[in-house]
């Protein structure tokens, strides 16, 4: 049966797929086979254990498989933990979107890996940024928009009544998951940002004016969100490293946005880690 959501993402998708043109599947062989397929003017195998360092399978679709780094790396100077949209549209089923992202949430245990970022950073004095979602009423007056950002429009996704009341906010899909509420209490909550990165928003001037230059990020949509926040942060100066499974995206009929999301965290984060290494990054327990 099909609901509103699936036929307004439908009609998005039809629409963005009519302009592309179909181009031939390809394969990118890993480990050591793609060593020796490497091609002229490649970087030597040193320098793409850089980019890729434990990429040595590709998972397959609705796998939760991370190709986290091989070794932890060491913090090179002052760490935060920044959550990207920890809000209920995303991350449970009473939210918006979950039809979309649900089987993604569950299959990685996003919401439960989270919640110990949260947890480890709170137990070893590390800061922890929230970068939120928001909607006003002002924004769905934009006279174009993307068709991840038309899509959130019109299923009314992260929609607060007014920037300055919390009328109405209190359990909305805008609130934060209630698991974490008391974490957040205790982090720094910046200005909304609007559509995927942080560029609209003050999260870089906080991170700076708290002296951080190295962060554990996490958080939704792995391939909008999370990574436009990756992406951001590094052109900033920042040392970023993802941690895969405290992330998630939607599926649709324009592919799997998790799968994007890793293989993007894989050729540009400082390293790619699961949840139980970023619990270690962040308390220094590296044994």
């Amino acid at each position: 049966m099909k609901t509103p959501l699936t036929v307004a993402v439908g009609a998005l998708v039809a629409v963005a797929l009519s302009t592309l043109a179909p181009a031939p599947p390809r394969t990118f062989p890993t480990g050591p086979a793609a060593a020796r397929s490497a091609s002229v003017g490649a970087a030597p195998p040193a320098a793409a254990a850089v980019v890729a360092p434990a990429a040595t399978s590709t998972p397959s679709p609705g796998t939760t498989a991370a190709a986290p780094s091989a070794a932890l790396p060491a913090p090179s100077g002052t760490v935060a933990l920044v959550v990207t949209d920890p809000q209920i549209d995303f991350l449970s089923p009473e939210g918006v979107s979950w039809e979309l992202v649900g089987a993604s949430v569950e299959e990685n245990g996003t919401v439960e890996h989270i919640d110990e970022l949260f947890g480890a950073a709170e137990r070893a004095g590390v800061p922890t940024f929230v970068s939120p979602h928001y909607y006003y009423p002002h924004d769905h007056a934009w006279r174009f928009e993307g068709t991840l950002e038309r899509v959130m429009h019109e299923i009314g996704m992260f929609d607060r009544p007014d920037p300055l009341s919390l009328e109405g906010f209190d359990g909305s899909g805008a609130d934060w998951l209630p698991l974490y509420e008391d974490h957040i209490a205790k982090a720094v909550v910046t200005s909304p940002h609007k559509i995927y990165g942080p560029e609209t928003n003050d999260l870089v001037l906080q991170l700076r004016k708290r002296g951080v230059d190295t962060v554990v990020l996490a958080g939704m949509s792995a391939n909008l969100c999370t990574e436009a926040h990756m992406r951001e942060l590094l052109e900033q100066g920042f040392e970023v490293h993802v941690v895969a499974d405290a992330t998630a995206a939607a599926r649709t009929d324009m592919g799997d946005g998790y799968e994007s999301a890793l293989i993007n965290f894989r050729y540009i984060a400082n390293s790619v880690l699961d949840t139980e290494q970023a619990v270690a990054f962040l308390t220094g327990d590296r044994d």
